[in-house]
């Protein structure tokens, strides 16, 4: 803009008119953010639900265990623990971190004792 006369004149681009600002959405009534929801999945058939943290699956006539953990920054993961071949396999996510809780750790703990009873056979 230059000042012309005491009247301000906007200049023209020689490319064209400028885009107008884009106006920042309107605040909502609530100032807090909503609460971290956490993804519903199904439990599949053939699965047992032993606790709110762990499900018990047969997948191709094995019994997997799967502990719902988080990693580091929040995100629902799971440790999957398995036996193979007379072996206990505990799988955490992959690339991840596995964050549990003292409730977590302790359904970790009895499904890792199961597991060794298993291998044992």
């Amino acid at each position: 803009m230059e000042l012309v006369g005491g009247t301000t004149t906007r200049r023209m681009s020689p490319v064209g008119p400028r885009p107008s600002r884009v106006h920042p959405l309107p605040r909502t009534t609530n100032p807090r953010p909503a609460a971290a929801r956490r993804p519903v999945r199904p439990v599949p058939n053939g699965s047992q639900v032993v606790s709110s943290d762990v499900v018990r699956e047969v997948e191709n006539g094995q019994v997997v265990w799967r502990i719902r953990c988080g990693d580091m920054i929040g995100r629902d993961r799971c440790v999957t623990v398995f036996v193979d071949d007379g072996e206990v396999v505990v799988s955490g996510p992959p690339g991840e971190t596995a964050r549990m809780t003292v409730s977590q750790i302790g359904q970790l703990t009895a499904v890792l004792h199961e597991a060794a009873k298993l291998a044992e056979r």
